[in-house]
C-alpha cells in the first residue's frame, strides 16, 4: 500500500510516495501553493495517480498535540479539503522539526541554495519516513531465493 505524504508550507507543498510495500519513503516533487480547492485538487489527483490509499498531511503540533500555529490550522483545513474530494485516508500527522531535520540532511549533502525549494520534499519524506516507522508494514517480507 502506497503513502502520500504532504509537508504544506506557506508558498510551496513538499511531497513524497512510500514505496508499495509502506516502508520507505521518497521525494516526489514539490508544489506551488495556490488556493486551499487548488492544492487539496493536486494532491487527490497525484494520490490517485501513485496509487496512494493513505495521505499524511504534516501539522505542527504543540506540546499537548493541540494545533496552535496559524500553519497548524491551516493544515487542518487543507487536510479536510482533501478529505472532501479524495477516497484516500487521510491523517494529520506531527511534522514538528521536519523542516530542520531535512535543512540538515541538505547542509550534510552540500546541496546549493538555488535548489533550496526542493527542501520541502526532503520535509515531506522526513513526515513519511516517520509515519512509515510508527506504523510498520504488516505485509511479509519475501525473501529472494
Amino acid at each position: 500500500m502506497r503513502i502520500l505524504a504532504v509537508d504544506p508550507g506557506e508558498r510551496f507543498i513538499g511531497l513524497a510516495i512510500s514505496d508499495p510495500t509502506g516502508t520507505i519513503a521518497n521525494p516526489v516533487g514539490v508544489i506551488r501553493h495556490r488556493s486551499r480547492k487548488e492544492d487539496a485538487e493536486a494532491i487527490a489527483r497525484l494520490a490517485a495517480e501513485k496509487g496512494a490509499a493513505v495521505i499524511v498531511i504534516g501539522q505542527a503540533t504543540a506540546a499537548n498535540g493541540e494545533a496552535t500555529t496559524l500553519q497548524a490550522r491551516r493544515a487542518a483545513n487543507l487536510a479536510a479539503a482533501v478529505s472532501a474530494i479524495s477516497p484516500a485516508k487521510v491523517v494529520l500527522w506531527d511534522e514538528t522539526h521536519s523542516t530542520q531535520k531535512a535543512a540538515e540532511a541538505w547542509r550534510s549533502m552540500r546541496v546549493s541554495r538555488r535548489r533550496k525549494k526542493r527542501i520541502d520534499a526532503i520535509a515531506a519524506t522526513v513526515i513519511l519516513q516517520d509515519y512509515l516507522d510508527a506504523h510498520p508494514s504488516t505485509k511479509p517480507i519475501q525473501h529472494l531465493a
